[in-house]
């Protein structure tokens, strides 16, 4: 039984309403469906704007979604409130893209890792201290280090903080929403390595978001490929990135950096943006950028399924 199921995700955002005319939304995210098992990580992957983030938010209810259901061991979670949601948030927790932003600056290490664990374990203040110090050697930092302040702290020291606060309570779940989109490269590798090493350690599992798909082919076992709301490729790592089959994936892959000549040649470059999800193309939403459309995708939606002879990986695209 996987230990987070997602079905038929929706968030959508009312705009505001004109007289006389129906009320229109901005379509985040439009019908996501996946699971992830435990001690697994899926990386989820697109351009910025295609609601990477508005997923990841609302699978740990920071958004509210307009339909579908997010299960977690059982429980679904998209229809909790109030100190039912409170007491659910033990199981799943979010590390922020922003490491600057994500701190409160005036509170100490210490105190920001002793909110965390007053408000969601029964802990003394021994307890808790015992737990602070457990969490802040796991991440790399030093016991010195819970007396100190953000400003003081690089920004490769204050993700770090972000992962042992999101760690705090023993989650099963983590959210890691671009996670190192922020830092220096040098220090992205040692991020990925400590979230490789925790995962080892404790059994977590981590939806990661980003949009590098070097990075999240490093650090996932399956790829989950979104535009536009919509999920367009889905598999192991290995099959997403060695044998692409939506043009949209193919072309995120041909923008990676590369020492061989021959793949710098194949770069696939799109024109214009992501459309905006307020007003979808019609048919595939893909298809005003896609040099491989045909008269089909103007008009028809192609549904997400399983690539020949390959049942765990899937594309929605007429061209498979």
């Amino acid at each position: 039984m996987p230990l987070l199921t997602v079905e038929n995700l929706k968030t959508w955002y009312p705009m505001k309403k004109e007289w006389f005319k129906p009320q229109e939304f901005l379509k985040a995210v439009d019908g996501v469906s996946f699971t992830l098992d435990k001690a697994e990580t899926v990386g989820l992957v697109g351009e910025s704007g295609c609601g990477k983030s508005t997923l990841g938010r609302t699978l740990v209810r920071l958004e509210n979604p307009v339909a579908g259901d997010v299960t977690i061991n059982g429980e679904d979670i998209a229809k909790l409130k109030g100190n039912a949601l409170r007491k659910a948030r033990g199981e799943f927790q979010i590390i922020f893209q922003d490491p600057y932003g994500s701190l409160n600056p005036r509170m100490s290490v210490l105190r920001t890792l002793d909110e965390v664990l007053a408000l969601h374990t029964n802990l003394d203040k021994q307890g808790r201290y015992m737990r602070m110090l457990e969490l802040i050697v796991m991440v790399g930092l030093k016991e010195e280090h819970l007396h100190r302040y953000p400003h003081q702290f690089s920004g490769g020291q204050r993700q770090r903080i972000g992962i042992a606060r999101a760690l705090a309570v023993e989650p099963e779940f983590i959210v890691a929403d671009e996670p190192v989109s922020a830092l220096d490269v040098s220090v992205q590798a040692q991020i990925i390595n400590l979230l490789i090493d925790i995962q080892e350690k404790t059994g977590i599992s981590f939806l990661f978001i980003a949009h590098d798909l070097a990075v999240v082919e490093h650090i996932s076992h399956r790829i989950l490929v979104m535009y536009l709301g919509r999920i367009v490729e889905s598999g192991s790592s290995s099959a997403v990135c060695k044998n692409a089959k939506h043009p949209y994936t193919q072309a995120l892959l041909s923008a990676v950096p590369t020492l061989d000549p021959e793949t710098r040649k194949k770069r696939i470059v799109l024109p214009g943006d992501v459309p905006s999800p307020l007003n979808p193309p019609s048919g595939c939403p893909f298809h005003p950028r896609c040099h491989q459309a045909m008269e089909k995708c103007k008009t028809e939606v192609p549904a997400l399924k399983s690539v020949k002879g390959s049942p765990d990986h899937q594309t929605a695209c007429f061209l498979e």
